[in-house]
């Protein structure tokens, strides 16, 4: 039987330091909005020709003195993902003929024009919806838990939760962060829903060692409770079922990141990185801090 509760400072000392390191990630760097917040338009094109995409952004930026233009490619459709300012229908017009003009018939496959407005709505409900999540799954913890009051309170039980998974949504974002800095990658919608599967995820597998320690509890007279020896034996009991659960699931987002869809890269990059921290989290982190909240 592995020692986890033995080794539970080192556990929860990499956690921390990769907390505290996405923390100053977020705080340093903030994040990059996409059009999805700031505004702006998303503009998926073909062309006949095929330019590169560099091309594309340096001659709209040229020739219509625009700051930024982010241009993507898209190999499953052979098609740019053209990012930039929003535009009206007037302009969208004008934008398309030099592009006709300079690199061939263009055709469009998708057209999405965002305002501030609507942008401004949308952080605050991804925000509110970040929160809520969190604070609901917690309570509802604290109620299923609400029969284990030895030797540690329901409460604590859903305290831990909630750190958890603070812990396995802050990292990814994170990394976003850095990305955003370095790389121009922007944080949208789709990111808000990867975020959340994460928690989604991550809570699954906390409780089921949480359920486990309550069921041994339960076959344990209080006389002769170990709790850390206990809680030990439950997260060794099901440490295969999270890591075999957890491994299919990151071989498949592994084959979505190296094959998929360009589009969808940071999305499942986001995911992929939570499930693997969350992973960690429910086995070596979650459980130990219990044991700590205990005494």
């Amino acid at each position: 039987m592995y020692d986890i509760i033995g080794k539970k400072y080192i556990f929860i000392g990499i956690s921390a330091l990769l907390l505290i390191g996405s923390i100053v990630s977020i705080g340093m760097y903030g994040f990059k909005e996409g059009i999805d917040f700031a505004g702006g338009t998303s503009w998926q094109v073909r062309f006949t020709k095929k330019p590169t995409s560099e091309a594309v952004a340096d001659m709209l930026m040229k020739k219509f003195d625009l700051q930024e233009v982010i241009a993507i490619p898209e190999p499953t459709t052979d098609s740019i993902i053209l990012r930039l300012g929003e535009l009206t229908e007037e302009n969208h017009g004008v934008y398309k003929a030099a592009l006709e003009k300079e690199f061939g018939a263009v055709e469009e496959l998708s057209y999405e024009t965002i305002g501030p407005a609507i942008g401004n709505e949308l952080r605050s409900k991804a925000a509110w919806a970040f929160f809520a999540v969190l604070l609901t799954i917690s309570l509802y913890v604290a109620f299923a838990f609400r029969h284990v009051s030895r030797p540690v309170s329901s409460w604590k039980y859903a305290l831990v939760t909630l750190g958890t998974l603070f812990h396995d949504a802050m990292i990814p974002l994170g990394v976003m962060a850095y990305l955003g800095h370095t790389q121009g990658v922007e944080i949208n919608t789709n990111i808000v829903v990867a975020v959340l599967v994460i928690i989604g995820f991550s809570v699954h597998d906390t409780i089921v060692v949480f359920d486990r320690i309550r069921e041994n509890l339960r076959n344990e007279k209080s006389s002769t409770i170990n709790f850390d020896s206990l809680v030990n034996r439950s997260m060794n009991e099901t440490m295969i079922r999270s890591l075999n659960t957890s491994l299919t699931l990151i071989l498949t987002l592994t084959a979505l990141l190296l094959f998929g869809s360009a589009n969808l890269f940071y999305f499942v990059l986001v995911i992929l990185i939570g499930v693997t921290v969350g992973t960690y989290s429910s086995i070596f982190v979650a459980s130990p801090l219990l044991t700590l909240l205990k005494r």
